[in-house]
């Protein structure tokens, strides 16, 4: 709960999605804001009511659609998030972030999603690992930076190590 009071441009950010909405040409009276989940921990295995209240919601046609800061970060996982979008495709629900109007309909806005989901778990994993203080350079061309072997071990060509 820290973060939502020391890092307000956030939170502030999010609440303007609503103005965004109504500009749009969305009625206020039908615009619903979920912040259920302001505050609640990333972290797997933590109860996230307002991302089921968004589904549920979406699932009963009751959604036209859906704003964020950035969409491929409603959920805490990729699979969750096309979870969301394929029920968004079979109820006509868009999807939309400052970057663009996404009609998971269209095979490219949702190849466009899935790519940016990928990207950006990608990068979270990459910050975590920072954060832990890992640090992995690939000595030889081709060998997979950071995974472990079946063995346990680290793939052969790599160094790593804690700074």
């Amino acid at each position: 709960m820290a973060q939502v009071r020391e890092h307000t441009e956030s939170t502030k950010s999010q609440y303007a999605l609503a103005d965004t909405a109504a500009e749009l040409g969305w009625p206020r009276t039908s615009i619903k804001v979920i912040d259920t989940d302001l505050g609640i921990s990333g972290k797997w295995g933590v109860a996230r009511e307002g991302f089921t209240e968004l589904v549920t919601r979406v699932c009963s046609g009751q959604v036209g659609a859906i704003f964020g800061i950035e969409i491929t970060r409603l959920a805490r996982s990729n699979a969750d998030v096309a979870r969301l979008a394929e029920f968004a495709r079979i109820t006509g629900t868009l999807l939309i972030d400052p970057d663009g109007v996404y009609d998971p309909a269209d095979v490219n806005d949702r190849v466009l999603l899935g790519f940016k989901g990928t990207m950006g778990e990608m990068l979270s994993g990459i910050r975590h690992n920072i954060s832990l203080g890992y640090s992995c350079k690939r000595t030889c061309a081709g060998q997979r930076a950071g995974r472990q072997t079946r063995r346990g071990g680290v793939d052969p060509g790599l160094t790593c190590g804690v700074q």
